[in-house]
């Protein structure tokens, strides 16, 4: 009796031992054909393990990074997007209006540093990794003791692949500067970075708007009054609250980012997506899901229209 209820006892261990066993003979035969499908770039490597940020912050469930893939060139909207412009004059020969890409300047082109705040180290590692700095004086809201502007004195990093970048959008869409920052600091760092004048437009402070959640918003009505055909490219997304379905949110650039790649590697296959499009808010929509992940952080969905 008593080696039956041993034998009882050991049953179920046994059991368990060998479901313990299956399970990990069927995790490393998926693995196996994760390696027969495809190894993954590393890149996509780095994204698993969290050494790569995504374009906001994933925390959000209802926020779908975008990823480091080159789109389709021409591509339906998704059945579940929402059809938002019913334009009858544009035809299926893409005979319709350029594109209107909207940038962000500090933190999505460039980032600046008070030069004597700047440690050595980090502008010498910066530049040893190969990215482009200038320094740049610029004016000042203050004054100094006599009364004269203050010159204020910047150092400069330009994101990777910055005139690349400008040089391929600039010819599938027209280029609008749109910061927040004084026009004292920006004008003449646009002027450094943008020699050729592909920003067909430039806006500053004074062209933003402040409402009962943010200050400084980018309001694109100002542009247009038809929107399907804009888009706005900022590391803030509060930037472009009030036309949450034209919004792109991009990482945050910083000097010690010398291997970012979101200008040519993200953004550039995104824009050119959206030249094709008729409308671009659904597709955007599909892929941000903007307006959803301002509702969660406290500010309601603005006037737009599905």
């Amino acid at each position: 009796m008593a080696e039956l209820a041993q034998a009882e006892g050991y049953a179920p261990r046994s059991l368990q031992i060998w479901r313990t066993l299956l399970n990990c003979l069927a995790f490393f035969f998926r693995i196996f054909l994760q390696i027969v499908r495809g190894t993954p770039s590393m890149t996509q490597v780095l994204s698993y393990i969290g050494l790569r940020r995504p374009l906001l912050d994933s925390s959000s469930p209802s926020f779908k990074p975008l990823p480091v893939v080159e789109l389709p060139q021409r591509d339906s909207s998704p059945p579940t997007a929402p059809r938002i412009c019913d334009n009858k004059d544009i035809d299926d020969d893409l005979s319709f209006e350029k594109l209107t890409v909207v940038l962000d300047l500090d933190e999505t082109l460039v980032c600046a540093y008070e030069t004597s705040s700047l440690p050595a180290i980090v502008r010498n590692q910066a530049t040893e990794a190969g990215l482009k700095s200038f320094d740049l004086e610029c004016i000042s809201l203050d004054k100094e003791c006599e009364g004269t502007p203050k010159v204020n004195y910047v150092t400069v990093f330009e994101r990777p692949g910055l005139q690349e970048f400008l040089n391929q959008i600039s010819e599938i869409a027209d280029l609008v500067l749109f910061t927040a920052g004084l026009e004292g600091y920006a004008r003449p760092l646009v002027d450094r970075i943008d020699v050729e004048k592909r920003f067909g437009l430039r806006l500053y402070r004074p062209s933003t708007i402040s409402t009962e959640y943010r200050e400084h918003v980018k309001d694109l009505s100002c542009l247009s009054k038809d929107l399907c055909r804009t888009v706005i490219v900022d590391n803030n997304p509060f930037s472009f609250l009030l036309q949450p379905l034209n919004g792109i949110p991009c990482i945050p650039f910083s000097a010690g980012q010398p291997f970012d790649e979101q200008l040519l590697e993200v953004l550039l296959p995104l824009l050119k997506h959206l030249s094709l499009q008729k409308d671009v808010r659904p597709v955007l929509y599909e892929r941000f899901h903007m307006p959803e992940w301002f509702q969660k952080h406290g500010i309601p969905a603005s006037d737009y229209k599905f």
